[in-house]
């Protein structure tokens, strides 16, 4: 089994900043895919950031130039960091992984996995 840990969501006003951390830990052979999703208030789940397979960054167009991922390969951890916070950035972020399981019968398996969400609240 795998589990995702959030942590670093809070309240902050219009313009700051805060620093979300989400680590891995399990019986993990390899994370090629890790990211950060986020569901508003009566919103779809949507895309914020996220390493893709081959290393290659994905970023949704509302975040570019102010949001930043970053990961420790090392510690199976996953980092975002998000300056400028707007009103609309208010959400449950939830961390992603797309991970292959160290398995005792078929050597790996694969499995993706979310996060419980971490909340983030901008005020104006």
């Amino acid at each position: 089994q795998v589990q995702l840990v959030e942590s670093g969501g809070g309240l902050v006003q219009a313009g700051g900043t805060l620093r979300l951390s989400c680590a891995a830990s399990g019986n993990i052979f390899s994370i090629p895919a890790m990211g950060w999703y986020r569901q508003a208030p009566g919103k779809q789940r949507e895309l914020v950031a996220a390493f893709a397979s081959g290393g290659s960054t994905n970023y949704a167009d509302s975040v570019k130039g102010r949001f930043t991922i970053s990961r420790d390969n090392a510690q199976n951890t996953v980092y975002l960091q998000m300056n400028s916070l707007k009103p609309e950035d208010t959400a449950t972020y939830y961390c992603n992984a797309q991970v292959y399981l160290i398995d005792s019968a078929t050597g790996y398996r694969y499995s993706e996995v979310w996060g419980q969400g971490t909340l983030v609240t901008v005020s104006s």
